[in-house]
């Protein structure tokens, strides 16, 4: 087995320490947790794991913290991770092999992003770079930090995929709590954009911010900023970045707008579901609506790789077939839909067929 670091920061996290912990302990990973200035039991909970817990003080700069629990690690490899991800599945054969076959890149673990819309509790997938070698790679942006080169400070390099998989909750707590967080990230992205005013990766970030506590009008704002800068199409974050600027437009009535700014970039975003899906969106929100263009989106997203869109590609775009067989008056198929959906356990796909008095 290939030593590994397991990195964690941490402040005020005693609700969610644990659970973050106590799955790494069957792997012996070293676990190195640096604490920002918690005042309440997290570091207490975190030294029945390991004692390799430290204090570093806090500069509003979550790079910094990162880099100190870098410095920190015996080993070379580092997986790093939040304390409200909980590891679910890890297969430490394959992940030994993933670095063995891709020695100098970085490894996507697979996330699952837990979080309230509309009062209803909903799961995005995604995946983030965490898995590297700490002599090679290191974090810069003082927030929404980055894995770059340690000599270049370039974020182009070799992605590839770990099985690994983790539930992240950092975005459930509510809409206060919610609205709190964006706004201290935003506080910190600003002053991002005044020092880097021609980077469109912050900007990106505080549409992200406001997309999650739906103020859609301001996420729209900065994506449409984002968009005005050179981009590469193919780079992780802005194909993250074009599903929810088109989440933005179709919340603001602006679904033209999106179907004539993304038609001309089409297949950049080929085999992506989050792309096909959000497509589909836009076709039912025209005036007037394309229900058959839709079903095509959402069809192509259910032919993407499950590995790597697993919920993208499932119960979303059952649950949206479902909505246009509605519109088009085929309720048994709606109905099949959304059990495929509800299958899943999609709670939106639940709640419809209870509305249609479907037992479920």
């Amino acid at each position: 087995m290939i030593p590994i670091s397991v990195c964690i920061i941490t402040k005020n996290e005693e609700k969610n320490i644990e659970k973050c912990l106590a799955p790494l302990i069957p792997y012996n990973f070293e676990i190195i947790i640096v604490d920002t200035g918690s005042t309440d039991r997290t570091k207490e909970i975190a030294l029945k794991y390991t004692d390799k817990v430290y204090d570093f003080e806090w500069i509003d700069d979550f790079s910094a913290a990162r880099n100190f629990s870098l410095k920190k690690a015996s080993h070379n490899y580092v997986l790093v991770l939040d304390s409200d991800e909980f590891l679910t599945d890890i297969n430490i054969d394959g992940v030994c092999k993933a670095i063995e076959e891709h020695p100098g890149g970085v490894g996507l673990l697979y996330r699952q992003n837990y979080y309230d819309s509309n009062g209803m509790p909903t799961c995005y997938p995604d995946r983030v770079e965490r898995l590297f070698h700490k002599r090679r790679y290191h974090y810069i942006y003082t927030i929404h930090e980055q894995v770059a080169d340690i000599h270049t400070n370039s974020t182009c390099y070799d992605r590839y995929e770990i099985p690994l998989t983790v539930d992240h909750v950092g975005y459930c707590g509510g809409k206060d709590s919610m609205q709190k967080k964006a706004e201290r990230n935003n506080a910190l992205l600003f002053k991002e954009i005044e020092k880097h005013p021609d980077d469109p990766y912050f900007y990106f970030q505080v549409g992200q911010s406001y997309n999650a506590i739906e103020d859609y009008e301001n996420s729209y704002i900065y994506y449409k900023k984002a968009f005005e800068f050179p981009l590469n199409l193919e780079v992780q974050w802005v194909q993250v970045m074009a599903t929810v600027f088109i989440n933005s437009m179709t919340h603001t009535n602006r679904s033209e707008e999106a179907l004539a700014f993304f038609e001309p970039i089409y297949d950049y975003f080929a085999d992506n579901a989050n792309f096909f899906c959000s497509m589909g969106i836009i076709y039912l929100n025209l005036t007037p609506p394309q229900p058959l263009k839709a079903m095509m989106e959402f069809l192509k997203a259910t032919q993407c790789p499950v590995s790597r869109e697993k919920g993208s590609n499932t119960y979303i775009p059952y649950y949206n077939m479902g909505i246009v067989n509605e519109m088009l008056n085929n309720l048994p198929s709606a109905i099949s839909f959304y059990q495929k959906s509800a299958a899943y356990g999609y709670p939106l796909a639940l709640e419809r067929l209870q509305d249609l008095g479907v037992k479920i």
